[in-house]
């Protein structure tokens, strides 16, 4: 036994040995034979590099997806578009000039590329591997699903070579400027998705060339690069027709105001103190063209309990409606709904009753009936807006009318507590807060077509998070949500979305002035 015990001792010695042996690679390691895609594209520097299996770290091939389809006639000639996710789980693709064999595959296809003797280079602003055999290629396998990448533009302003030969689908696009209706696709025409401006290019021998587009569409397709005074610009090309999908969106069904800020918790106490800052995008007549503002408080006290079976029309102590019948404001101009105390931070602090008040209630007192054939009546309520910790929302709805059926045209909401959504078939969906097409969420998801029309339905998950005013509170400070954003009136749509991180907050004191809340930097634009 001890004899045996002095022979394991020293085979764990020369193990320690040969594992301390900082020379070189394990002895018993084997490189793999497939290089990712993203280290292939890290290779590449200034010059050309003619590909080996000492350069490629002893790999040879690339395991990728076929993502390019000739058939429409917009790609770049030649090139066999591929894509993987091996490193890091990150989505990297690479164009592979093949010639006229490039063709013959089709989206879903896999494919083993042999590197070997290819040249890695960047022509024409896109980074491809030529010379290579179309031999080189191997089909392993046919209809492979080919990952949804939905994308803004923003990002991929903001790192093009991560996106350039990478299958892409940019959402709720529409053309900037506004396209006249007897355009057609073909040239070079710029799209944007509510996050910034991309060229999209159409070939005028494309099939598709002549189509006269839609106000607003998803464009799935590919980002390829071209070099503009020594920097790599993206290009987004749509494959074939089958990569647009018309979105029922029109001009007319942009909002006419917008939500832009909100006092949630003012100093001492939220009764009577709460308000909402709206931003018109259009001259309104009140009387003429009404609108309601219901906010939403889901504190673990508020009343009905469990799922609102009527969303935003749940009234009682859950949802609060405000009726906009009267008074106007001119495009651009900022105005306000909430307390009858009309000031910037609770009791004590700066009067702003000079500023547009389009509707004060006594909230704490008053119990506005939702509809004239709705039974349950809303009931007064001491906060609008919760400070739990669970979620609270605001929606601005067309009309005098709101049902748990009404589509909001602007809602946003603060963090995602309490029973906000309960899932359930067609027509319904469910019950929950609906949600309409805004600069954050999606009645039916863009990349999928899933129809999800409430908060915390689908992706419908994006919400602000709570403000810090609770360590200020006895100090007579709070916190005013600016949540910016750019609307564009010409194009009539959100062309920078709005957020809101702890950054972003305005901290009030009794002494804030009105210009504070509407003069920051951030305060959200009407261009």
């Amino acid at each position: 036994m001890k004899k045996n015990n002095i022979y394991i001792l020293l085979l764990m010695l020369v193990v320690f040995a040969t594992s301390c042996n900082k020379s070189g690679n394990y002895p018993g390691g084997v490189v793999g034979i497939f290089i990712p895609i993203l280290d292939l594209r890290a290779l590449h520097k200034d010059a050309d590099l003619t590909l080996t299996k000492d350069n490629l770290g002893g790999s040879e091939k690339i395991a990728a997806l076929v993502v390019s389809d000739h058939s429409g006639g917009n790609l770049p000639s030649g090139l066999l578009v591929v894509q993987d996710k091996r490193r890091l789980s990150r989505i990297r693709g690479i164009s592979i000039d093949i010639g006229v064999a490039a063709a013959s595959y089709v989206p879903g296809d896999s494919v083993h590329v042999n590197l070997i003797g290819g040249v890695l280079s960047r022509k024409n602003g896109i980074l491809q591997i030529s010379n290579l055999p179309a031999t080189a290629i191997e089909k392993i396998a046919a209809g492979k699903p080919v990952p949804v990448n939905r994308v803004n533009l923003n990002t991929v302003l903001a790192d093009v070579d991560a996106y350039e030969s990478t299958f892409v689908t940019i959402v709720k696009a529409t053309f900037n400027p506004t396209l006249s209706s007897t355009d057609v696709l073909s040239g070079d025409k710029v799209i944007n998705d509510g996050t910034s401006d991309i060229h999209m290019i159409t070939e005028e021998n494309a099939k598709f060339a002549n189509v006269v587009p839609s106000y607003a569409a998803n464009y799935k397709g590919i980002i390829f690069s071209k070099e503009e005074n020594g920097k790599l610009v993206p290009i987004h090309k749509v494959r074939t027709i089958d990569d647009i999908k018309v979105l029922n969106i029109s001009l007319d069904d942009y909002p006419d105001i917008i939500i832009t800020g909100w006092l949630n918790n003012p100093q001492t106490t939220g009764s009577q103190y709460e308000y909402i800052q709206f931003r018109a995008t259009k001259d309104v007549d009140f009387a003429q063209t009404p609108f309601s503002v219901v906010t939403c408080n889901n504190a673990g006290t508020a009343n009905p309990t469990g799922f609102p079976a009527a969303g935003w029309a749940t009234g009682q102590g859950r949802t609060y409606k405000f009726e906009l019948n009267s008074g106007t404001v001119s495009k651009g101009e900022f105005f306000y709904v909430g307390s009858i105390n009309k000031r910037i931070n609770g009791p004590g602090s700066t009067d702003i009753s000079s500023s547009k008040w389009i509707k004060s209630i006594a909230y704490n007192q008053a119990s506005p009936r939702f509809n004239s054939t709705q039974t349950n009546a809303g009931s007064s309520i001491t906060n609008l807006l919760a400070n739990s910790g669970n979620a609270y929302g605001i929606a601005v709805f067309r009309g005098l009318q709101v049902y748990s059926t009404t589509v909001p045209i602007d809602v946003v909401f603060v963090h995602n507590g309490g029973s906000l959504y309960q899932a359930g078939p067609p027509p319904t969906y469910g019950v929950g807060y609906r949600i309409g097409n805004t600069d954050v969420y999606d009645v039916v998801e863009p990349s999928t077509d899933v129809v999800q029309p409430y908060f915390t339905s689908g992706t419908n998950t994006t919400r602000f998070p709570y403000n810090p005013n609770a360590a200020d509170a006895e100090l007579g400070h709070s916190y005013f949500y600016i949540i910016g954003g750019v609307f564009d009136t010409n194009l009539k749509k959100w062309v920078q979305a709005r957020s809101a991180t702890a950054a972003d907050y305005i901290r009030l004191t009794p002494n804030s002035q009105i210009k504070d809340i509407e003069e920051n930097p951030r305060t959200t634009q009407v261009k």
